[in-house]
C-alpha cells in the first residue's frame, strides 16, 4: 500500500550511505516503500522517488542512517575542476535565497585530499550559483537548514543535501543507555536478519537498555521508527506539509495492533533493567517485554520455541579477551542445539565458534559503529 502523491509530484534522486554488509537489506526495504530505480553499491544504496517517498523514507526506514538527495556526480581531480562541477549543478530548486547552506564531507584516495579546502570551494561555488540565480550579493542564511555533504572518492564527486537532520537511528525512546549501546538501525537489522516473525518469541538475555527487544517488537508490529520524530526537509518550502502528515497516517495505519508477539529480556544489571522498561514504555511496546534480572548462566527458556538475539560483551567493549571467552562457553551451554531454537550472536571475535563449541549455520560480517563484527546465526 502507497501513499497517494501529491499533485506537485517531483522526480528526486536518493542516496543512503550505509554500513558495510546491510546494503541489499536497505535495497529490499527501498522497494517496500516504493522506491524505483533502486540500485546496491558499496556502503551506498541509490533510488529515486518524489517528495512523498521523501517523507516515508524518513519515517518509515528501519535500516538506514540518513535519507540524503543527489544533487548531482561528476569527476574532479582539480579544485578548478571541483568548482565548476559545483557551480553547474541546480541548487536553486532546493536552497532559497535565505536558506543555510553549511557543507561538510569527506575525500578518500582522490587527488584533491584536503577536505577544507574542498569544503571552501565547494560553498564558493554554490554562492556563485546561487548569486547568478537570486541577483543578490550577500546571503543572510537564516531560513531552513540544507546541509550540504560531499563525497570524493577515487576523484567521483557526489554532492548531497541532507533531509533527515540527526541520525535516523534515533527514534526519540532511548533518551538514557548503558554503557555501550547498540545503534537501533543495528538492531532492527539484526532482528530482519532472524527473520523475526509475531509468532515468534524473542529473547535477548544480555539486554542492557533493551534496543534488540524494542526493536524487535517494533519490526513485527510494523510501527514506523520515525512517526513521532522530525526532520530537517519538514522545514523546507518545497515539501507541503500535507505530505508529511498524510504519510505518517499512513505509517500509522498500517501497523498491526493484535499481535501475541511475546518478548523476554534479562541483564545482571539492575539499573540497565530499569533504563530498558523506561525506554520500552516511551516506544510503546513495553505490553510485548518482560525484563527480569538474570546472569546469562541462569539462562532458562519460558516457552518450547523461541529466537535469540543478543550483543554480548566483548574484549573490545566492556569485558577483556579472558572474561569475553568464559563468557561464550557459558553461551554455548545455555544456547543448546534444539529443534525450534534459533540463536543470533554478534561477536568481533573470529574465535567465536571456537569458545561457543560450534560452527554457525550462517555468518554475516557487519560493522557494530567502527568495530568489524561477525553475526553468528544457528538455526538447524
Amino acid at each position: 500500500m502507497l501513499g497517494k502523491e501529491s499533485k506537485s509530484a517531483m522526480k528526486i534522486n536518493f542516496v543512503i550511505p550505509c554500513l558495510l554488509g546491510l546494503e541489499k537489506l536497505i535495497a529490499d526495504e527501498m522497494k517496500a516503500l516504493g522506491a524505483e530505480n533502486v540500485v546496491s553499491e558499496n556502503g551506498r544504496v541509490l533510488f529515486s522517488g518524489d517528495e512523498n517517498l521523501l517523507a516515508r523514507a524518513n519515517i518509515c526506514s528501519r535500516y538506514a542512517e540518513r535519507i540524503q538527495i543527489l544533487v548531482g556526480s561528476f569527476e574532479a581531480k582539480t579544485f578548478e575542476e571541483l568548482f565548476q562541477g559545483t557551480k553547474a549543478l541546480p541548487w536553486e530548486e532546493w536552497i532559497g535565497a535565505y536558506d543555510a547552506f553549511p557543507v561538510k564531507g569527506y575525500s578518500l584516495n582522490s587527488a584533491l585530499f584536503s577536505v577544507s579546502d574542498c569544503q571552501s570551494i565547494i560553498k564558493k561555488a554554490v554562492v556563485e550559483r546561487l548569486k547568478s540565480k537570486y541577483n543578490i550579493s550577500w546571503f543572510e542564511e537564516t531560513g531552513p537548514l540544507y546541509q550540504i555533504q560531499f563525497s570524493i572518492m577515487k576523484n567521483q564527486v557526489s554532492l548531497l543535501i541532507d533531509t533527515s537532520g540527526y541520525g535516523l537511528h534515533k527514534r526519540g525512546y532511548r533518551l538514557e543507555s548503558n554503557g555501550a549501546p547498540m545503534k537501533e538501525t543495528l538492531a532492527a537489522s539484526l532482528c530482519c536478519l532472524a527473520r523475526l516473525r509475531p509468532y515468534h518469541t524473542l529473547y535477548d538475555p544480555m539486554c542492557g537498555s533493551g534496543t534488540i527487544l524494542i526493536e524487535g517488537a517494533m519490526l513485527v508490529n510494523n510501527m514506523a521508527p520515525g512517526v513521532n520524530r522530525h526532520f530537517t526537509a519538514e522545514r523546507w518550502e518545497k515539501i507541503p506539509e500535507s505530505v508529511w502528515n498524510e504519510e505518517r497516517d499512513r505509517a500509522r495505519s498500517l501497523a498491526l495492533t493484535d499481535s501475541q508477539f511475546v518478548c523476554y529480556g534479562s541483564d545482571i544489571d539492575e539499573r540497565s533493567l530499569e533504563v530498558a522498561l523506561a525506554n520500552a514504555t516511551r516506544a510503546g511496546v513495553d505490553k510485548y517485554i518482560t525484563f527480569e534480572k538474570k546472569d546469562i548462566k541462569d539462562f532458562t527458556p519460558k516457552s518450547e520455541k523461541g529466537t535469540v538475539i543478543c550483543n554480548p560483551p566483548y574484549g573490545e567493549r566492556l569485558l577483556d579477551l579472558q572474561q569475553a571467552e568464559l563468557l561464550y562457553k557459558t553461551m554455548g551451554k545455555r544456547f543448546p542445539q534444539q529443534r525450534g531454537w534459533a540463536y543470533n550472536i554478534i561477536s568481533p571475535s573470529e574465535d567465536f565458534e571456537v569458545f561457543f563449541g560450534r560452527k554457525a549455520d550462517k555468518r554475516r560480517k557487519l560493522y557494530n559503529g567502527m568495530i568489524k563484527c561477525q553475526l553468528y546465526m544457528y538455526y538447524k
